[in-house]
């Protein structure tokens, strides 16, 4: 058991808990997103939760999500339900600019435990608790005008090639949803999804239909 100082208030987190866990990890959007999910891995890795292998069942599943347009959206909640039929009984938390901009929408999906915002998503330990199943799935998140905090990311040792996390993309995510309000016009949709994997295999693309990504 140890403390994290955490807002001027210790938070008491039981490495027990962690013990011989696994996790999986599914990145949908940009490489920022990747950037951030590798960093996710290590944390979690370093407390004694290591990757899932390949077929196994993990006992938590994070989910970085993408929400540049509806069908955006649309692309989180079908992988969300998909990854819950995969690995049933997994905790799973939800973070990314759709768990940011839309955390209620996110909350009811069936079996979604946790949901992040962008300034909590990389304190994902102080937020697991005792990765016990929640009839709802429980929102801790800052308003995005109120966001201060930056948490540099970047993947290293798990692709070829390194992402270092510089900048938010959410501040422009925020500008193109604002502007297609203002003008009426939606940003252009691309049934070519790409999924980006903590896995370092090539981007897997599927045009309309889901697939979901492979995970380690």
């Amino acid at each position: 058991m140890f403390f994290i100082l955490h807002h001027d208030r210790l938070n008491m987190i039981d490495i027990h808990t962690f013990e011989n866990k696994t996790a999986a990890y599914y990145t949908l959007g940009c490489k920022l997103n990747f950037a951030e999910t590798s960093t996710l891995g290590k944390i979690l890795e370093e407390n004694g939760i290591r990757k899932v292998r390949s077929g196994e069942k993990a006992d938590i599943c994070v989910v970085n999500t993408c929400s540049v347009t509806e069908l955006a959206d649309k692309k989180c909640r079908q992988t969300i339900r998909k990854i819950a039929r995969q690995h049933p009984g997994a905790f799973i938390v939800v973070t990314g600019c759709y768990a940011q901009l839309k955390p209620e929408e996110i909350s009811h999906i069936p079996d979604v435990d946790l949901i992040l915002g962008a300034e909590q998503k990389l304190d994902i330990l102080q937020y697991l608790g005792d990765l016990q199943k929640k009839q709802k799935g429980n929102i801790v998140t800052t308003p995005t005008k109120d966001i201060k905090k930056f948490s540099p990311s970047c993947s290293r040792g798990d692709r070829t090639r390194y992402f270092l996390k510089v900048q938010d993309g959410l501040r422009l995510l925020l500008y193109l949803l604002y502007d297609s309000v203002r003008t009426g016009q939606k940003p252009k949709r691309n049934h070519r999804t790409t999924y980006r994997t903590s896995s370092g295999s090539s981007p897997v693309r599927r045009k309309k239909k889901l697939s979901l990504p492979e995970s380690t």
